[in-house]
């Protein structure tokens, strides 16, 4: 299937920050297979398929290196920035499997930018077995997390386990169990574990492993950045509307910066840059 296959990475400005992704662009998407062959192939954690080539409305399509995602973030400001870039500013419409997406397309002071308002988020409480599971696999202990930020499970497109630690130090330190974490997420249908030191009320760290799509840990990650915001929202925990940063990828050498605007209601706006990798 023809299409044009581009690299970019996304949260950042400078090609050696962010997250990378393919953004594949055709008049059709390929066969499922010819999608995962593809993303194996350019071995980002994610590679978003789009089409038709033109126009405001797309049907996109996520896989990580391993299977197929439902919703990407990162790829999905890539993607917009791509768009930006080929077609000009607007906002185009995604139609992802969790629902449509709005897609907002901008270029302020020589860079571009986009924004996705992620579908209506939620949220539920983590078991206990789930938390206990997966601090045994991170080789983490119950003292570590942040009561005032409880473990939950939360969703804005896929699910995350969100599991909020006390210290940076902490946050710091993540050795974890491949094999284990990767097989207690996939019984749970989860797609990464949303790690995070709130430093203030505006201002996140975040780390997210990722072994379920075959990535050891992403660097940004805007599903979970939703995600985040939506339980935030949702669960009391801050006063909408609002804005946080979310500060990712420093520890792997690829920092990020994700923007979340969390309005009183309704989906959760990620914003953020995008540039081509150097290849």
């Amino acid at each position: 299937m023809p299409g044009t296959l581009y690299r970019y990475t996304a949260f950042t400005t400078a090609p050696s920050g962010g997250n990378p992704a393919g953004v594949w662009i055709g008049d059709a998407l390929p066969p499922p297979q010819e999608m995962q062959r593809i993303a194996a192939e350019v071995g980002y954690s994610e590679t978003a398929f789009i089409a038709p080539a033109r126009g405001l409305a797309r049907t996109v399509r996520y896989y990580s290196p391993e299977q197929e995602i439902e919703f990407c973030g990162h790829a999905t400001i890539a993607s917009g920035v791509v768009l930006g870039e080929t077609e000009g500013a607007g906002t185009y419409r995604f139609s992802i499997k969790p629902g449509e997406i709005p897609v907002r397309v901008r270029e302020r002071e020589g860079r571009w930018e986009a924004a996705f308002t992620s579908v209506v988020p939620r949220h539920g409480p983590a078991p206990a077995k789930l938390v206990a599971d997966a601090l045994a696999a991170l080789h983490w202990d119950a003292a570590d997390l942040d009561a005032s930020i409880p473990t939950a499970r939360a969703f804005a497109g896929v699910w995350h386990l969100l599991l909020a630690v006390r210290s940076p130090e902490r946050l710091a330190k993540l050795d974890y169990d491949y094999a284990r974490l990767k097989a207690l997420m996939l019984a749970d249908g989860l797609t990464t574990l949303q790690l995070v030191w709130r430093e203030r009320a505006d201002l996140f760290h975040s780390r997210n492993p990722f072994p379920v799509g075959g990535v050891v840990e992403d660097p940004a990650t805007g599903a979970a950045a939703a995600a985040l915001g939506g339980y935030l929202r949702d669960a009391g925990l801050i006063a909408a509307p609002a804005t946080i940063v979310i500060r990712q990828g420093e520890a792997m050498g690829r920092p990020s910066r994700l923007t979340v605007e969390i309005p009183a209601a309704g989906g959760i706006v990620v914003s953020g840059n995008a540039v081509p990798m150097e290849v």
